[in-house]
């Protein structure tokens, strides 16, 4: 079905390009602080003097042209936004790279995107540099987290290298020149999760990237005070939802972000927050799950959070509930991706809908469609499919790849399987890949996993479908238990399946695992499971 805030169009006020909000911006709020990390804040004043410099340092002192790629691999400090507001006002592309990336993963992703240039946590060089010298890259600036608070040993290597204090140092001597931008100019390559394969880089532009911005604040607009905002940002930089939601929707409200380098190191997490009045969090289920279970996290201030948004996998009911018990505040969960800059719904403030991904953001069409590509008929599941102005331009260098998830009219198909509810809502059903068939019949892993996570004795769960002479397809089921029910057996989970689910959705093996396999942002990777599955098997 069409959404109905198709018809509205998006507006960028004169925006042209992600340079032209960076500045506005800092003039704006220029005594305000912008970003804490680590103890140290910098105001917006000091962000964009730091970002001049180093754009500065990249136009007048090293080879690089405007549009040429600059992969940046750090993770959630400071320095992050300086180094990507800088690139970006001097005309580069970036490149957002994973820190845990492997000296493989690196190189494809240096060697596919073109980069010529790196900017690099010092610790990650020993890895990096087993593969650049097979890549383009000529540029390498490196940092240390702490060289905020005091510059640091950047660290032995044989490339040559700056370090990024340096780099900035140099550019303090020249002014930098802003660059004309035309608003469809690629800003950003964001590399998929590689789900399939090798990862693909999304297209990005300068228009897809501002216009989901400013969707995004429609949104939520009712619950941000401009100027006046505390969010506290966990989820790496990187990622294209803590990018967005971060260095440029809150950035560009004026808000003070918390930055949260090692969300896994909990009483740090905690210990990062205890003193700040925060009014905003952005997370993920799996962060969620595990700040409930600290005791020094539901001891903490939350009478001025407003607002907690949830994206990059699905929110189960049980999370929601905790979290709601803990800190009295509702998530708000999205749902995107990185073709789409990335977010295409959210609940809307005060209308949450715990299991749904909220309505289209104002100038987004969303269409259900079957395996041709036909709309499905009301109330039936469908591919989700996405038109609007932060729909990619398409995939770097792989005109087929794009071509398969692009319609004629201009709809990119998601992968996801929905459904839309009666208020306008729709409702993530599962990927279509991961559709378990059993006896012919449809069976949704989010689903069962919803029912699994509902027991108060499993922390979490992942389900996943094994060959069966019986049924063609059986469902396997890897959980977690939580740390008060390590008793919790096989029959006791087979029993509260059978309470809520139908017989065929009924697990019919269980495993019992310390440790679900995660990306670096949290999500399950079922994949990993099934490998696991398959050399068992074999």
């Amino acid at each position: 079905m069409l959404s109905n805030t198709a018809i509205e169009k998006i507006e960028l006020n004169g925006i042209n390009c992600i340079a032209d909000l960076i500045q506005d911006t800092c003039e704006e709020y220029a005594n305000k602080p912008a970003y804490t990390c680590l103890g140290k804040t910098l105001t917006f004043k000091e962000i964009d003097q730091l970002s001049a410099a180093f754009a500065s340092y990249l136009q007048n002192h090293t080879d690089l042209k405007p549009g040429d790629k600059i992969a940046i691999q750090l993770p959630s400090i400071t320095q992050f936004p300086i180094v990507a507001y800088g690139a970006t006002r001097a005309g580069l592309v970036l490149v957002n790279t994973n820190p845990l990336y492997t000296p493989r993963e690196m190189l494809h992703q240096f060697n596919n995107s073109e980069a010529t240039a790196l900017v690099i946590l010092s610790d990650l060089l020993p890895a990096a540099e087993k593969v650049l010298p097979e890549t383009n890259i000529k540029t390498i600036i490196t940092t240390h987290p702490a060289d905020l608070l005091e510059p640091q040993e950047q660290g032995s290597t044989q490339l040559d290298t700056i370090s990024l204090l340096d780099a900035i140092a140099l550019g303090e001597n020249n002014p930098y020149v802003p660059v004309a931008y035309h608003i469809d100019d690629l800003a950003i390559l964001q590399y998929t999760g590689g789900t399939t394969g090798l990862s693909k880089g999304a297209m990005l532009s300068h228009r897809n990237v501002l216009s989901n911005t400013i969707q995004t604040k429609h949104r939520l607009a009712n619950e941000i005070a401009e100027g006046e905002e505390i969010l506290i940002s966990p989820l790496p930089l990187y990622h294209i939802y803590a990018f967005n939601i971060t260095l440029l929707l809150y950035f560009s409200t004026g808000a003070h972000t918390v930055l949260i380098p090692n969300p896994r190191d909990m009483p740090g997490f905690v210990n990062a927050i205890k003193n700040v009045k925060f009014t905003a969090i952005s997370g993920l289920n799996t962060l969620f799950v595990g700040l409930c279970t600290q005791p020094e996290f539901k001891a903490l201030d939350f009478s001025h959070l407003k607002i907690t948004t949830s994206g990059g996998t699905a929110l189960t009911s049980s999370t929601a509930k905790i979290w709601k018990e803990v800190t009295g505040c509702d998530i708000c969960e999205g749902y995107g991706l990185s073709e789409t800059s990335p977010v295409v719904t959210f609940n809307r403030p005060g209308e949450t809908l715990v299991g749904s991904i909220g309505a289209a953001l104002p100038g987004t069409e969303i269409k259900l469609l079957d395996d041709n590509n036909n709309e499905v008929a009301a109330g039936q599941a469908g591919e989700l499919s996405v038109r609007g102005p932060q729909v990619m331009q398409g995939y770097w260098r792989s005109e087929a790849a794009t071509a398969e998830v692009m319609t004629d009219d201009g709809f990119f198909k998601t992968g996801d399987i929905a459904e839309q509810l009666d208020n306008g809502y729709y409702k993530i059903v599962d990927r279509k890949k991961d559709m378990i068939i059993v006896s012919g019949f449809n069976v949704y892993p989010n689903e069962v996993e919803e029912i699994l996570s509902n027991h108060t004795g499993i922390l979490e769960a992942a389900v996943i479908g094994v060959p069966s002479e019986k049924t063609g397809e059986a469902i396997k089921a890897f959980i977690v238990k939580s740390q008060h029910n390590q008793d919790l057996k096989e029959q006791d989970v087979i029993a509260h399946c059978k309470e809520f689910l139908t017989a065929y959705k009924v697990p019919k093996q269980i495993v019992f695992i310390g440790e679900l396999p995660k990306t670096a942002v949290g999500k399950i990777l079922r994949r990993e499971l099934r490998t696991v599955e398959l050399t068992v098997n074999n």
